[in-house]
Parts: structure tokens; sequence; C-alpha cells
């Protein structure tokens, strides 16, 4: 008999009810994260059946797409600036309270991006089933979880039921041998492998990151590979779990204690793929040849190595499509094309190891003049720990704008954006027409190759200041 992969694993055992050609299988969720913007309509449903949110321990919600960033609008009791913004927390604020859901709100310690809060607080573990209606809830499969977004109506099937229908997706072993280079980072690997497979590479696969490579990575970086699985078109990505995994979690206030804990990390060591388990697709990459990524186009499988040209193509209506609105030519070196915005943050980049690479580029340096540098931290705590350490000092000593954390410039809905024909390097996961705000160009990297360009003034290779 053939092995099982970590995914058929975690799926068999959250399969409430199997598959057939005509039905899809009912799946059991472990953990459902919820924020701001895509439970409202959710809960409408529910009051409108007259229903109750079935597992309200087993759900937690935070406010973090639309949440301000400056300080002011959380310390002085101003009103949140944008209309939209502000009637959605208030409307969270009402939704968990009338269901019992617990909720991080603006002002709690504990709050932050959806994908940064969980893990840190050992909510999200390994053989789980976790869903969240955001498109990077993939983060989780870091952990040996299998994590995927979902639309507002099935939120409302969760809420309802606590299970999901779903059709198994085919597996894809993503094999990464040697190991990085010390200015290559995670971020850099993910966009590699984006570039190597395309954006729609692992349409209805799950993925699984694999190789000495990936077992040499920290947790915050294996996140980091996780949340773009999405970028690729897979429905999840996943890694599976290890002594890496174990030290980070052990200890985290919603990790099992004790005992439990000891039966946990047993169960744990069982999720790895087994040795002779086949997988419907493979890749295999090599990190000894990578160098820091950066996109040129508009989506994130539109990169190439921060020293390359824009590859010429013809008859891509696409590619020609998406030069045209970023204002590049084919040919074109990356390399000192100019910057106005710089973006450190995000469900992809926001955590401590971020911020602590972001502050060795700038150390005793400033930003270039013209250039806004944002600093958006994932959490508040990580936002505390940054300034315990001495980062926020570097960061503001260097020019760059110190924030409350949320989800900020990423999607550009919240009143942090970037302005129309602006260019951004962002470490966030998405370069779309229009994502940081009408018409921004957003060219995305690593926290070095963004800290690096907000100190040229342009797109800068880091291994130059590094």
């Amino acid at each position: 008999m053939t092995g099982q992969t970590m995914f058929d694993k975690v799926w068999a055992a959250h399969e409430v009810v199997a598959e057939t050609p005509d039905t899809p299988a009912i799946l059991y969720i472990d953990l459902h994260l919820i924020h701001e913007v895509t439970s409202p309509q959710a809960f409408a449903m529910l009051k409108a059946q007259g229903w109750k949110v079935r597992r309200p321990e087993r759900t937690l919600a935070t406010m973090d797409h639309s949440t301000p960033t400056r300080s002011e609008e959380f310390f002085r009791d101003l009103p949140i600036k944008v209309d939209a913004a502000s009637r959605q927390v208030q409307q969270l604020e009402r939704n968990s309270q009338e269901f019992g859901v617990e909720l991080f709100g603006l002002r709690d310690a504990r709050r932050g991006i959806v994908h940064v809060i969980s893990p840190e607080l050992g909510a999200t573990q390994p053989g789980m089933t976790i869903v969240c209606g955001d498109s990077h809830t993939s983060t989780h499969g870091a952990f040996g979880a299998l994590a995927f977004g979902i639309g507002s109506t099935e939120v409302g099937h969760v809420f309802a039921t606590q299970c999901l229908l779903q059709r198994k997706p085919r597996t894809f072993a993503v094999n990464v041998t040697g190991h990085l280079s010390a200015t290559v980072t995670a971020k850099d690997l993910i966009l590699a492998i984006i570039g190597r497979i395309g954006v729609s590479g692992g349409t209805g696969h799950v993925l699984e990151y694999r190789g000495e490579a990936i077992r040499a990575l920290s947790m915050e970086e294996r996140m980091t590979i996780c949340n773009m699985s999405i970028e690729a078109g897979a429905r999840a990505g996943m890694i599976a779990p290890d002594e890496t995994t174990f030290a980070y979690l052990q200890g985290r206030p919603r990790a099992p204690k004790g005992a439990a804990w000891n039966d946990a990390a047993s169960r744990w060591q069982s999720l790895p793929s087994d040795r002779d388990a086949a997988f419907d697709r493979s890749v295999d990459i090599d990190a000894c040849t990578l160098t820091p990524m950066i996109t040129y186009g508009t989506n994130p499988g539109m990169v190439l190595p921060i020293g390359g040209a824009i590859p010429i193509r013809t008859d891509d209506a696409v590619h020609d499509k998406a030069l045209a609105y970023m204002g590049f030519h084919a040919g074109d070196s990356m390399l000192g094309k100019p910057v106005d915005v710089v973006f450190i943050g995000s469900c992809t980049n926001g955590r401590m190891e971020d911020l602590e690479a972001a502050a060795r580029v700038l150390k005793g340096r400033k930003v270039a003049r013209g250039v806004h540098l944002l600093i958006v931290p994932g959490s508040q705590q990580v936002k505390q720990a940054a300034e315990e350490a001495g980062l926020a000092d570097i960061f503001k000593a260097a020019g760059a704008d110190w924030r409350e954390s949320g989800c900020s410039m990423c999607l550009g809905m919240n009143g942090d954006t970037v302005g129309a024909g602006k260019y951004s390097v962002s470490t966030s996961n998405r370069n779309f027409e229009g994502r940081q705000g009408v018409g921004a160009r957003t060219l995305l990297a690593s926290p070095y190759t963004a800290a690096a360009s907000a100190i040229a003034g342009k797109v800068c290779d880091p291994r130059t200041v590094l």
C-alpha cells in the first residue's frame, strides 16, 4: 500500500462524509478565524435564519483590514476617518457580542493581522483544519495545518455547522534543495517558485514545500512561504511540522500544556508525509542558485532576479498590458527604477524577523529624500517587541513612518494608499492593478530589498548595502 502525504492524513482525519462523484466531502473545521471585512454578510445570514454560531469557542475574531494605523486614531478616541472602515469595525464589535465570539478589539494588546496573531498565540497548530474569509489563510500551513481561504457564504456555513463542503484537491511537491544565501530570503524563494510554476501552476492542488532548504527555515520564514501559495493558484500550502515547529509553539498561550502537550507533540510527529507517499505533481528548485527577486508586472508571477531585465515576449497581450500599466518596457533593467513609496509589513512580511531584517539595512542610514517609508508591524505584540528591542528607534532615526499594526498598505482600503502613477516597493503579497490604491504601481520584494530601495530612492540590490 502506498504511503500517505501529509495533506492526505489531515484530510482523512477531518472528513465527516466522504466525497462522491456527485457530492463534495463534508470537512470538519477546527479553527475559524474571522475579521471585519468578510464576516458581516455571514452574520446577517445567521440572523435571517435565527441560527447561532455552532462552536463559538472555535471561532476567533480580530480587526485588521480596515483598521487605521495612525496612532492618533487609536489613542485619542478620534473617529476612524474612512467611513466604510468605521462601519465594518463597529459591525464586528456588535456581531461578536451578540453571537458570543471572542474578539480582539481595536485597542486590545493582542490585536493584529489575523494570520499573524493566531500563530503567535499558539492557536494555530499542526494537523488542524483552519479557514478564514481571506485568501492568505494558507499562511497557517507552515505548521502542518490544512488552511485555506473561504468566501462570505462559506463563512456562514462554518458559523452554522462548523463544517464545509469541499472537493479534495490534488497534491504537488515543491522540493527545494541546497541553502539560501545570506541575502536571499523566504520572500525571494516563494517569488522564485511562483515565477517558475506560474500564477495558475498550483490550481487544484495543495503544495507541500519540502527539502533541506525548507527545513532550515524559521517558522516566520515558513509562514512567508505558505502565505503566498495562493498566488500560485494553489488551494493551500503546507510544511511538515518538526522540532522547529514544536519549539515555536511550546509555551504559547493557546498551545497545549503539560501532559496535553506531550500527547499533541506525539500526534504531530506522525503528520509528515510517508517516505513512499506519491504526489500528483512535483517541481525541483535549487536554493543555491537564487538571488534577491523583484516583480515588474501586475501579478506575482511577473518576477525576475533583481539584476535581470524585463523579458521580451511576443504576442502576449497580458504581458504588454501589464508593462503599459507599470510604465515599463521589455528589456528594461529593474535596478535604478524610481521609488516613491516603500511599504514593509503585511501578513507576508510583518513579523519580528522581517522588521529585524529591515533594521539591519536602515541602521545608521537615512531614507532618500522624497521617499515615504511606511513600516507597519503585523500585530500589537510585534510592535511592542520591536519597540523594546530598539528597532522602532532605528526606523524613526532613518526617517521611516512607524505605525500601529494592521493590513495597512497591502490593500489600501484603510486610508494607507499609494498615489496614482506612483511606484511602491512592497513586502506584501499582491501587485494587481490598483491593489495599493487606484493607479498605484507595486513592486513586490523582500524586507531587505525594500529597505535598501528606500535608502537609495530607487530599486536597489540589497547585497550592495549589506
